[in-house]
Protein backbone atom coordinates (compact mmCIF):
# COMPACT_ATOMS: atom_id res chain seq x y z
CA UNK A 1 0.00 0.00 0.00
CA UNK A 2 1.19 3.46 -1.16
CA UNK A 3 1.71 5.86 2.04
CA UNK A 4 -1.55 7.67 2.58
CA UNK A 5 -2.45 11.35 3.13
CA UNK A 6 -5.21 10.46 5.21
CA UNK A 7 -2.52 8.39 7.47
CA UNK A 8 -0.32 9.93 9.72
CA UNK A 9 3.56 10.11 9.30
CA UNK A 10 5.39 8.21 12.26
CA UNK A 11 8.75 7.91 13.48
CA UNK A 12 9.63 4.78 15.33
CA UNK A 13 12.85 5.23 17.47
CA UNK A 14 13.68 1.54 18.37
CA UNK A 15 15.31 -1.44 16.12
CA UNK A 16 13.66 -4.20 18.02
CA UNK A 17 11.23 -6.53 17.75
CA UNK A 18 8.50 -4.19 18.83
CA UNK A 19 9.65 -0.99 16.45
CA UNK A 20 10.25 -3.20 13.51
CA UNK A 21 6.22 -4.88 14.02
CA UNK A 22 4.78 -1.53 14.34
CA UNK A 23 6.68 0.24 11.77
CA UNK A 24 5.34 -2.63 8.95
CA UNK A 25 1.57 -2.96 10.42
CA UNK A 26 1.54 0.90 9.94
CA UNK A 27 3.09 0.95 6.39
CA UNK A 28 0.51 -1.57 5.47
CA UNK A 29 -2.00 0.58 6.95
CA UNK A 30 -0.90 3.57 4.30
CA UNK A 31 1.22 5.40 7.01
CA UNK A 32 4.70 7.33 5.98
CA UNK A 33 7.42 5.35 8.21
CA UNK A 34 10.53 6.21 9.27
CA UNK A 35 12.38 3.58 11.42
CA UNK A 36 15.65 5.01 13.42
CA UNK A 37 17.47 3.27 15.56
CA UNK A 38 21.10 3.55 17.90
CA UNK A 39 23.01 0.84 16.11
CA UNK A 40 21.66 -1.98 13.55
CA UNK A 41 18.17 -3.63 13.43
CA UNK A 42 17.83 -6.30 16.49
CA UNK A 43 21.28 -5.46 18.48
CA UNK A 44 19.62 -3.85 21.63
CA UNK A 45 17.50 -6.44 23.87
CA UNK A 46 15.94 -8.46 21.17
CA UNK A 47 18.92 -9.71 20.19
CA UNK A 48 19.80 -11.60 23.82
CA UNK A 49 16.36 -12.71 24.23
CA UNK A 50 15.00 -15.93 25.04
CA UNK A 51 12.45 -15.25 23.02
CA UNK A 52 10.39 -18.13 24.56
CA UNK A 53 7.35 -18.10 23.53
CA UNK A 54 4.95 -18.87 26.55
CA UNK A 55 2.40 -18.19 28.77
CA UNK A 56 3.14 -20.25 31.85
CA UNK A 57 2.97 -20.58 35.65
CA UNK A 58 1.49 -17.08 37.17
CA UNK A 59 0.66 -13.63 35.89
CA UNK A 60 -2.23 -11.20 35.88
CA UNK A 61 -5.53 -12.13 33.89
CA UNK A 62 -5.40 -9.65 31.23
CA UNK A 63 -1.39 -10.56 30.70
CA UNK A 64 -1.96 -13.82 30.41
CA UNK A 65 -4.84 -12.99 27.66
CA UNK A 66 -2.50 -10.62 25.91
CA UNK A 67 0.26 -13.29 25.37
CA UNK A 68 -2.02 -15.75 24.12
CA UNK A 69 -3.31 -13.79 21.48
CA UNK A 70 0.27 -13.25 20.80
CA UNK A 71 0.91 -17.04 20.60
CA UNK A 72 -2.19 -17.06 18.08
CA UNK A 73 -0.04 -14.41 15.60
CA UNK A 74 2.94 -16.30 15.44
CA UNK A 75 0.83 -19.48 15.11
CA UNK A 76 -0.50 -17.86 12.06
CA UNK A 77 2.88 -16.59 10.95
CA UNK A 78 3.74 -20.60 11.03
CA UNK A 79 1.49 -21.51 8.58
CA UNK A 80 2.62 -18.89 6.55
CA UNK A 81 5.76 -20.37 6.93
CA UNK A 82 5.59 -24.21 7.71
CA UNK A 83 9.25 -25.07 6.60
CA UNK A 84 10.95 -22.16 8.91
CA UNK A 85 13.95 -23.14 10.78
CA UNK A 86 13.44 -20.32 12.87
CA UNK A 87 9.77 -20.32 13.97
CA UNK A 88 9.05 -23.69 16.32
CA UNK A 89 6.33 -25.13 18.36
CA UNK A 90 7.78 -28.26 20.09
CA UNK A 91 6.68 -27.55 23.63
CA UNK A 92 8.43 -25.90 26.45
CA UNK A 93 9.55 -27.94 29.73
CA UNK A 94 9.54 -26.66 33.35
CA UNK A 95 11.06 -28.07 36.50
CA UNK A 96 11.98 -26.29 40.07
CA UNK A 97 14.69 -26.91 42.43
CA UNK A 98 13.86 -29.79 44.90
CA UNK A 99 13.70 -27.54 47.95
CA UNK A 100 10.84 -25.44 49.89
CA UNK A 101 10.23 -22.81 46.19
CA UNK A 102 9.36 -26.19 44.36
CA UNK A 103 6.13 -25.07 42.82
CA UNK A 104 4.97 -27.80 40.69
CA UNK A 105 1.85 -28.27 42.52
CA UNK A 106 0.90 -25.03 42.52
CA UNK A 107 1.73 -24.25 39.02
CA UNK A 108 -0.07 -27.57 37.37
CA UNK A 109 -3.34 -26.36 39.45
CA UNK A 110 -3.34 -22.72 37.82
CA UNK A 111 -2.36 -23.60 34.90
CA UNK A 112 -5.29 -26.12 34.48
CA UNK A 113 -7.40 -23.90 35.93
CA UNK A 114 -7.00 -21.21 32.94
CA UNK A 115 -7.08 -23.68 30.27
CA UNK A 116 -3.22 -23.77 29.55
CA UNK A 117 -2.79 -27.04 28.11
CA UNK A 118 -0.32 -28.90 30.45
CA UNK A 119 1.20 -32.18 31.67
CA UNK A 120 2.63 -33.26 34.49
CA UNK A 121 5.43 -36.00 33.65
CA UNK A 122 7.98 -37.93 36.16
CA UNK A 123 11.17 -37.78 35.51
CA UNK A 124 11.02 -41.49 33.84
CA UNK A 125 8.26 -40.40 31.70
CA UNK A 126 9.89 -37.38 29.65
CA UNK A 127 11.43 -39.35 27.07
CA UNK A 128 8.29 -40.41 25.57
CA UNK A 129 6.89 -36.79 25.37
CA UNK A 130 9.82 -34.43 23.92
CA UNK A 131 13.74 -35.67 23.31
CA UNK A 132 16.85 -34.88 24.44
CA UNK A 133 16.60 -34.07 28.03
CA UNK A 134 18.51 -35.85 30.93
CA UNK A 135 15.88 -37.58 32.96
CA UNK A 136 18.45 -37.75 36.21
CA UNK A 137 18.30 -33.79 36.10
CA UNK A 138 14.59 -33.73 36.78
CA UNK A 139 13.75 -33.23 40.42
CA UNK A 140 11.25 -35.95 42.36
CA UNK A 141 8.60 -33.27 42.07
CA UNK A 142 8.66 -34.13 38.12
CA UNK A 143 8.27 -31.46 34.99
CA UNK A 144 5.89 -29.73 33.58
CA UNK A 145 5.52 -30.04 29.82
CA UNK A 146 3.46 -27.02 27.72
CA UNK A 147 2.89 -28.28 23.91
CA UNK A 148 1.88 -25.54 22.72
CA UNK A 149 4.70 -23.49 23.54
CA UNK A 150 7.33 -22.59 20.96
CA UNK A 151 10.08 -20.48 20.59
CA UNK A 152 11.11 -17.73 17.46
CA UNK A 153 14.87 -16.61 16.29
CA UNK A 154 13.77 -12.74 16.87
CA UNK A 155 16.93 -11.76 14.54
CA UNK A 156 15.66 -13.44 11.83
CA UNK A 157 12.01 -12.45 12.12
CA UNK A 158 13.30 -9.04 12.57
CA UNK A 159 15.38 -9.40 9.29
CA UNK A 160 11.85 -10.63 7.47
CA UNK A 161 9.68 -7.74 8.66
CA UNK A 162 12.65 -5.34 7.93
CA UNK A 163 12.27 -6.71 4.23
CA UNK A 164 8.80 -6.36 3.60
CA UNK A 165 8.51 -2.73 5.40
CA UNK A 166 11.27 -1.74 3.20
CA UNK A 167 9.67 -3.29 0.28
CA UNK A 168 6.37 -1.15 1.23
CA UNK A 169 8.16 2.15 0.98
CA UNK A 170 9.04 2.54 4.62
CA UNK A 171 12.78 3.95 5.82
CA UNK A 172 15.09 2.37 8.01
CA UNK A 173 17.65 4.36 9.88
CA UNK A 174 20.51 2.48 11.44
CA UNK A 175 23.44 3.44 13.72
CA UNK A 176 22.03 7.03 14.37
CA UNK A 177 22.66 6.91 18.53
CA UNK A 178 20.76 7.91 20.65
CA UNK A 179 18.15 9.90 19.41
CA UNK A 180 15.61 12.03 21.42
CA UNK A 181 11.71 12.83 21.13
CA UNK A 182 11.41 15.92 18.82
CA UNK A 183 8.37 18.06 20.90
CA UNK A 184 6.83 21.12 19.22
CA UNK A 185 3.80 22.70 21.59
CA UNK A 186 3.64 19.98 23.60
CA UNK A 187 3.44 17.05 20.50
CA UNK A 188 5.41 14.55 19.25
CA UNK A 189 6.95 15.44 15.83
CA UNK A 190 9.19 13.18 15.19
CA UNK A 191 12.91 12.32 16.67
CA UNK A 192 16.27 13.82 16.48
CA UNK A 193 18.97 11.20 15.78
CA UNK A 194 22.48 12.15 17.66
CA UNK A 195 24.53 13.84 15.14
CA UNK A 196 21.28 16.73 14.93
CA UNK A 197 19.45 14.80 11.93
CA UNK A 198 15.56 15.56 12.32
CA UNK A 199 13.02 13.30 11.28
CA UNK A 200 9.79 14.98 10.81
CA UNK A 201 6.47 13.55 11.34
CA UNK A 202 2.61 13.15 12.91
CA UNK A 203 3.70 10.96 15.48
CA UNK A 204 6.35 9.12 17.04
CA UNK A 205 6.97 5.61 19.25
CA UNK A 206 9.51 5.08 21.64
CA UNK A 207 10.62 1.35 21.26
CA UNK A 208 13.94 1.38 23.03
CA UNK A 209 13.31 -1.54 25.33
CA UNK A 210 15.34 -0.82 28.82
CA UNK A 211 15.91 2.92 27.50
CA UNK A 212 12.09 3.76 27.47
CA UNK A 213 11.68 4.75 30.75
CA UNK A 214 14.66 7.67 30.20
CA UNK A 215 13.21 8.36 27.36
CA UNK A 216 9.99 9.02 28.88
CA UNK A 217 11.33 11.11 31.99
CA UNK A 218 12.82 13.25 29.20
CA UNK A 219 9.38 14.00 28.72
CA UNK A 220 8.10 14.49 31.96
CA UNK A 221 6.40 11.23 31.94
CA UNK A 222 7.24 8.46 34.59
CA UNK A 223 7.56 4.99 34.11
CA UNK A 224 8.83 2.64 36.64
CA UNK A 225 12.12 0.51 35.85
CA UNK A 226 13.11 -2.89 36.57
CA UNK A 227 15.61 -3.55 34.20
CA UNK A 228 18.06 -5.87 35.27
CA UNK A 229 21.04 -6.84 33.18
CA UNK A 230 20.92 -9.65 30.89
CA UNK A 231 23.77 -11.96 29.76
CA UNK A 232 22.27 -14.67 26.77
CA UNK A 233 24.97 -17.65 25.70
CA UNK A 234 25.14 -18.95 22.65
CA UNK A 235 26.94 -22.48 21.97
CA UNK A 236 28.79 -23.63 18.88
CA UNK A 237 26.37 -25.52 17.16
CA UNK A 238 26.23 -29.44 18.70
CA UNK A 239 24.49 -32.53 18.45
CA UNK A 240 21.37 -33.07 20.13
CA UNK A 241 18.08 -33.63 20.17
CA UNK A 242 16.78 -30.69 21.98
CA UNK A 243 13.67 -29.41 20.44
CA UNK A 244 11.66 -27.83 23.55
CA UNK A 245 12.53 -24.96 25.37
CA UNK A 246 14.19 -25.96 29.00
CA UNK A 247 13.40 -23.63 32.12
CA UNK A 248 15.14 -25.63 34.56
CA UNK A 249 16.51 -23.96 37.95
CA UNK A 250 19.88 -23.34 37.06
CA UNK A 251 19.64 -22.94 33.32
CA UNK A 252 16.94 -22.03 30.52
CA UNK A 253 17.89 -23.95 26.73
CA UNK A 254 16.07 -23.44 23.65
CA UNK A 255 17.56 -24.94 19.91
CA UNK A 256 18.69 -22.11 17.05
CA UNK A 257 17.60 -22.22 13.57
CA UNK A 258 21.66 -23.03 12.98
CA UNK A 259 22.21 -26.20 15.22
CA UNK A 260 23.20 -24.27 18.45
CA UNK A 261 21.74 -23.56 21.55
CA UNK A 262 21.48 -20.46 23.51
CA UNK A 263 21.12 -20.23 27.50
CA UNK A 264 20.29 -17.93 29.94
CA UNK A 265 19.96 -17.98 33.97
CA UNK A 266 19.82 -15.71 37.00
CA UNK A 267 22.83 -16.66 38.51
CA UNK A 268 24.87 -15.96 35.71
CA UNK A 269 23.04 -12.49 35.13
CA UNK A 270 23.78 -11.99 38.73
CA UNK A 271 27.28 -12.61 38.58
CA UNK A 272 27.62 -9.55 35.68
CA UNK A 273 29.42 -6.68 36.30
CA UNK A 274 28.47 -3.22 34.63
CA UNK A 275 31.33 -0.45 34.07
CA UNK A 276 30.48 3.54 34.02
CA UNK A 277 30.45 3.45 30.12
CA UNK A 278 27.50 1.50 29.83
CA UNK A 279 29.62 -1.91 28.69
CA UNK A 280 29.26 -5.03 30.80
CA UNK A 281 32.04 -7.35 31.65
CA UNK A 282 31.20 -11.48 31.36
CA UNK A 283 33.92 -13.72 33.55
CA UNK A 284 34.85 -16.88 31.77
CA UNK A 285 34.03 -18.86 34.98
CA UNK A 286 30.56 -17.52 34.71
CA UNK A 287 30.58 -18.92 30.73
CA UNK A 288 31.72 -21.82 31.39
CA UNK A 289 29.78 -22.46 34.14
CA UNK A 290 26.75 -22.00 32.12
CA UNK A 291 27.33 -24.40 29.64
CA UNK A 292 28.04 -27.06 32.26
CA UNK A 293 24.85 -26.67 33.60
CA UNK A 294 23.28 -26.89 30.41
CA UNK A 295 24.98 -29.88 29.19
CA UNK A 296 23.83 -31.56 32.46
CA UNK A 297 19.87 -30.71 31.64
CA UNK A 298 21.16 -32.65 28.15
CA UNK A 299 20.38 -36.26 27.13
CA UNK A 300 24.31 -38.19 26.81
CA UNK A 301 25.57 -34.38 28.73
CA UNK A 302 27.51 -33.09 25.62
CA UNK A 303 30.49 -31.11 25.87
CA UNK A 304 29.03 -27.76 24.77
CA UNK A 305 31.74 -25.12 22.99
CA UNK A 306 31.47 -21.26 23.52
CA UNK A 307 29.90 -19.22 20.39
CA UNK A 308 29.17 -15.80 21.62
CA UNK A 309 27.47 -14.17 23.61
CA UNK A 310 24.88 -10.91 24.22
CA UNK A 311 24.95 -8.75 27.36
CA UNK A 312 22.87 -5.55 28.25
CA UNK A 313 19.77 -4.40 30.19
CA UNK A 314 16.93 -6.75 30.30
CA UNK A 315 13.54 -4.21 29.27
CA UNK A 316 11.52 -4.98 32.87
CA UNK A 317 8.38 -2.66 33.90
CA UNK A 318 8.82 -1.66 37.76
CA UNK A 319 5.32 -3.44 38.18
CA UNK A 320 6.07 -6.58 36.03
CA UNK A 321 3.32 -5.76 33.34
CA UNK A 322 3.94 -4.46 29.78
CA UNK A 323 3.82 -0.39 29.15
CA UNK A 324 1.97 0.00 25.88
CA UNK A 325 -0.21 3.03 24.35
CA UNK A 326 0.03 6.90 24.32
CA UNK A 327 1.91 8.89 26.72
CA UNK A 328 -0.13 11.65 29.33
CA UNK A 329 0.67 15.27 28.64
CA UNK A 330 2.90 14.31 24.88
CA UNK A 331 0.40 14.42 22.22
CA UNK A 332 1.01 12.29 19.61
CA UNK A 333 3.38 10.24 21.44
CA UNK A 334 3.09 6.57 22.23
CA UNK A 335 5.74 3.86 23.87
CA UNK A 336 6.51 0.08 23.97
CA UNK A 337 8.20 -1.47 27.24
CA UNK A 338 8.03 -5.19 28.06
CA UNK A 339 10.02 -7.86 29.00
CA UNK A 340 8.07 -10.60 27.13
CA UNK A 341 9.11 -9.10 23.67
CA UNK A 342 8.99 -11.93 21.74
CA UNK A 343 5.61 -13.24 22.73
CA UNK A 344 3.99 -9.95 22.23
CA UNK A 345 5.70 -8.88 19.47
CA UNK A 346 3.39 -9.47 16.46
CA UNK A 347 0.36 -8.71 18.05
CA UNK A 348 1.79 -5.36 20.22
CA UNK A 349 2.84 -4.03 16.67
CA UNK A 350 -0.43 -4.49 15.52
CA UNK A 351 -2.58 -3.18 17.99
CA UNK A 352 -0.29 0.16 18.78
CA UNK A 353 -0.67 0.58 14.84
CA UNK A 354 -4.36 0.53 15.10
CA UNK A 355 -4.27 3.05 17.70
CA UNK A 356 -1.85 5.39 15.64
CA UNK A 357 -3.45 5.15 12.56
CA UNK A 358 -6.99 5.10 13.94
CA UNK A 359 -7.33 6.14 17.33
CA UNK A 360 -8.97 2.91 18.44
CA UNK A 361 -7.61 1.79 21.99
CA UNK A 362 -7.83 -1.75 22.34
CA UNK A 363 -9.44 -3.48 25.62
CA UNK A 364 -6.33 -5.76 25.20
CA UNK A 365 -4.08 -2.69 26.45
CA UNK A 366 -6.71 -1.50 28.54
CA UNK A 367 -4.73 -2.76 31.76
CA UNK A 368 -1.07 -1.66 30.13
CA UNK A 369 -1.43 2.21 29.57
CA UNK A 370 1.21 4.21 30.82
CA UNK A 371 -0.87 6.64 32.46
CA UNK A 372 -1.48 3.62 35.50
CA UNK A 373 1.46 4.98 37.29
CA UNK A 374 0.54 8.72 37.10
CA UNK A 375 -2.61 7.62 38.57
CA UNK A 376 -1.05 5.77 41.31
CA UNK A 377 1.02 8.02 42.20
CA UNK A 378 -2.07 10.54 42.36
CA UNK A 379 -3.94 7.97 44.84
CA UNK A 380 -0.54 7.57 47.11
CA UNK A 381 -0.43 11.53 47.42
CA UNK A 382 -4.41 12.09 47.49
CA UNK A 383 -3.99 9.22 50.54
Amino acid sequence: MRPSSDCPSVVIIGGGIFGVSTALHLVRQGSRVTLVTEGVLGSGASGRSLSWLNSARFRSAAYHRLRMVGIDRYRTLAARHPQAPWLRFDGGLTWDADDESNAMDAAEAHERSIGYDVMRLAPEEVAAVTLGVDARAITRQGALFNPGEGWVDLAALIGLLAAELRMRGGEIVENAGVASVLVRNGLARGAKAADGRLFEADACLIATGPGAPAMAADLGVEIPDASPIGLLVKTAPVETALRAVLNTPRVAVRPTPDGALVLDSAWSEAEMRGNADGSFEVSPDTIDGLLREASAVLAGNPRLAFGSYGAGRKPIPGDGEPVFGALDGIGSCFVAFSHSGATLGLIAGELLADEIVNGRRSPLLADFRPGRFQTAARTLVDA
